[in-house]
């Protein structure tokens, strides 16, 4: 059996494979089979032969792979094996904790053979749904215009959701959580929206970047601190960017580069809209704005407006 879980909603997706995990544990106690395998790192005909050798408990396996789509040698030997490893007993996972490229033959190949799911992020009514049950779940009890606000702050990230939903439950134990206590604990996700205004920078969608923007500002978000996001933005990318003209596979951008797997996730696709010289003149534009807005030489609103602009 062969799972196939995947999608840029990481949170949900990761909670569905250690389901699956809990689900095996339950039935094969001993856990010696259970293996994790990243394909960034490993041969497929290593990973084949692991999988066929015997057990001494005779026990199913259950092998949770990851990176599968960074590892073209990988995509093929599992491709010309697939029947095998469908009708074998182990189960296989093959987990992408970001979305899959559908326009390759290894993903419509999974798609047709393998259990798939696809975590996509939550839409609005589904997300309130959502956050709604994990605080009936900690027996915790919130205004709607809490959870407003709250959805509001974090937006889609369910990782930052689910540490602010247990630290506003654990703050207000048996009394019901309010919107001034959304406002005291939880600091909005900046970072989140800044990364909405490169993508529309990215696809040329100047207005949207500019709007988004100056809804921050109307929030009353410092323009120092906006040019402070967007600069550590762009140093991502530059730093993803370098790493991915050298050829470097996944794995090894996210180790040598310090990131959080997640930050490289979601902004190796935006690498690809601009050039390592692109991107080295607006970090060096970034950094002049950032000097003359200090220096007094333009005022921090317009500055940020004739950065955004001449991206």
């Amino acid at each position: 059996m062969i799972y196939f879980l995947y999608g840029e909603d990481s949170y949900r997706s990761k909670r569905k494979l250690e389901e699956i995990i809990e689900g095996y544990k339950k039935v094969h106690k001993s856990g010696l089979n259970l293996i994790y395998i990243d394909a960034g790192f490993f041969d497929f005909k290593d990973f084949y032969s692991n999988l066929n050798t015997n057990s001494m408990f005779s026990e199913k396996k259950l092998v949770v792979i990851k990176n599968v789509f960074n590892n073209a040698k990988f995509q093929e030997g599992f491709s010309e094996n697939i029947k095998k490893l469908e009708d074998s007993k182990d189960i296989i996972a093959v987990y992408e904790d970001r979305p899959a490229d559908k326009r390759t033959k290894f993903y419509k190949l999974l798609e047709k053979t393998a259990k798939a799911q696809e975590f996509n992020c939550l839409q609005p009514a589904m997300l309130r749904k959502w956050v709604v049950q994990e605080f009936d779940k900690r027996k915790a009890k919130i205004n709607q215009d809490a959870v407003d606000l709250l959805i509001n702050f974090v937006k889609n990230d369910l990782w930052q959701m689910t540490n602010e939903i247990e630290k506003l439950s654990n703050y207000k134990t048996g009394a019901v959580i309010k919107k001034e206590d959304v406002l005291l604990l939880v600091k909005p996700n900046v970072e989140n929206d800044i990364f909405k205004t490169i993508e529309s920078l990215a696809s040329k969608n100047k207005k949207l970047a500019l709007d988004l923007v100056k809804k921050h500002i109307e929030d009353g978000e410092a323009e120092l601190y906006l040019i402070s996001m967007i600069a550590y933005q762009f140093r991502n990318l530059l730093i993803i960017k370098e790493l991915q003209d050298l050829g470097t596979p996944y794995p090894l951008i996210v180790k040598k580069s310090g990131l959080h797997p997640f930050v490289v996730q979601k902004s190796s696709y935006l690498t690809r809209q601009f050039s390592m010289e692109q991107l080295k003149k607006i970090y060096r534009k970034i950094f002049q704005v950032d000097l003359d807005i200090k220096t007094g030489k333009i005022e921090p609103e317009t500055a940020l407006d004739l950065l955004l602009s001449e991206i």
